[in-house]
């Protein structure tokens, strides 16, 4: 008789791998008042320079997009090549020590003076984010490579963790915000918090071999972490061993039959994260409440974290969960596009809310803060649906023996997307 997940132990495992597999670039763009405060010495500045860290103020969110995308797909590229090369465990320890180190560094750099050198500290912020989004890249490939070969509940576990993920950033950024008397004291507990959960990562999946559940047949890309077979295989004779988790191969995976079976849905994948980052956090966290000048706590310190990060994080979780009891349309089915391509109504609705600053387009169509509001709640419920479905459909619809390298390539399609989203919304900011 095979094991069951006792306690929901790989279950549980997964979920916090998913949280940790996206938290760093959470973490980043949620301190939006932690960044602003360290660049804000020299927006008051009337030279060139001073303009020009100004700009580097203003289009932040669009800066620190593509420093964490566009490395991101030559990781992923290069991860897809390692995928039978080197296992799982050293590009997923590895990848998670990285980014500890560098999150250690950005905790440290919290109390550091940096007002005389804010262009360097920029620099070196950007640095830091292309660090860690490289390997926060190798790390969600890798742990989604492998939650492909378990059962799919735990693929949806790691998926809905990467969106809880973003909903505990914007969270602990509020809680911080409310309790702590400076915008440092803020930012430092804000950081530490990242810092001791991906040491949970690394305690969780090392515990994941150890399980029973997952420890019956081994895996050639894990050496010591073997998946269960899939759901479609639980009626297979005790006996009967598993051949496609056995046949090591330390070759490239055939990349041709993967692409002609993903093509549709590499596109979904793609379109869904372009539109998304496009919008958010760029556009979304530059709305403003049309009663700022009251001077309310709403409508000042609390309107961005509450409506765009905290908001469009939560809605994400709960459409990724949703994909748990509602898998429509199919795979293969001509409305999933279709749904994909009207995400697109989302710019003009977002442009048309009361982005601030405005330099070309100065109509403000949606004039009460209810319209941003219920705009950022139907972004993110929509990506997070549509999103999962395309990932989870993806691996399942190859040979098994490349859902691993199948489950890479989704996750290429996915970056793809925020590249090429992220390099578009400096465009549409600047537009705006």
């Amino acid at each position: 008789q095979k094991p069951s997940d006792h306690f929901h132990g790989a279950y549980t495992i997964f979920f916090l791998l998913g949280i940790g597999s996206l938290l760093p670039w959470n973490f980043f763009i949620t301190a939006k008042h932690y960044w602003m405060y360290k660049l804000q010495n020299c927006s008051d500045q009337a030279d060139p320079t001073g303009q020009a860290v100004s700009d580097l103020r203003d289009f932040f969110e669009s800066y620190i997009s593509i420093a964490s995308t566009v490395p991101s797909v030559l990781c992923l590229v290069g991860n897809f090549l390692l995928v039978n090369r080197v296992t799982a465990s050293v590009r997923i320890l590895s990848s998670l020590f990285l980014m500890l180190a560098v999150f250690l560094v950005i905790t440290v750099l919290v109390k550091v003076d940096t007002s005389t050198w804010t262009t360097n500290f920029f620099a070196l912020t950007i640095i830091c984010v292309v660090v860690v989004s490289s390997a926060s890249t190798v790390f969600s490939s890798s742990i989604f490579g492998l939650s492909s070969c378990f059962p799919m509940k735990n693929l949806q576990a790691l998926i809905s963790g990467q969106a809880m993920g973003g909903t505990i950033s914007a969270i602990a950024s509020l809680i911080d915000l409310a309790a702590a008397p400076n915008v440092t004291d803020s930012a430092l507990a804000y950081f530490f918090t990242a810092d001791i959960f991906i040491i949970i990562c690394i305690m969780v999946y090392l515990l994941l071999p150890r399980l029973e559940y997952s420890s019956q047949k081994e895996n050639p890309s894990l050496a010591t972490v073997p998946p269960d077979s899939s759901a479609e295989n639980e009626a297979e004779p005790e006996g009967t061993p598993n051949t496609s988790f056995l046949a090591k191969s330390t070759g490239i995976p055939p990349l041709r039959p993967i692409l002609q079976k993903t093509a549709l849905l590499g596109f979904c994948l793609f379109y869904v994260f372009f539109i998304s980052i496009i919008i958010f956090p760029s556009l979304s966290s530059n709305i403003e409440s049309v009663s700022k000048s009251s001077g309310s706590l709403w409508s000042t310190k609390y309107f961005a974290p509450l409506t765009s990060f905290l908001l469009y994080n939560f809605a994400d979780w709960c459409g990724r969960q949703i994909t748990a009891w509602i898998q429509v349309p199919g795979p293969k089915s001509k409305l999933l596009p279709a749904l994909v391509l009207l995400r697109t109504i989302f710019l003009p609705l977002f442009i048309l809310s009361n982005y601030q600053p405005r330099a070309h387009i100065w109509t403000v169509v949606f004039n009460q803060d209810i319209y941003p509001v219920v705009f950022t709640a139907l972004l993110g419920l929509s990506n997070g649906y549509l999103g999962t479905l395309v990932m989870v459909y993806g691996p399942k619809i190859v040979p098994k023996e490349l859902a691993e390298a199948a489950g890479v390539v989704m996750t290429f399609y996915l970056m793809l997307g925020l590249a090429v989203g992220s390099s578009c919304s400096i465009l549409i900011v600047h537009l705006v």
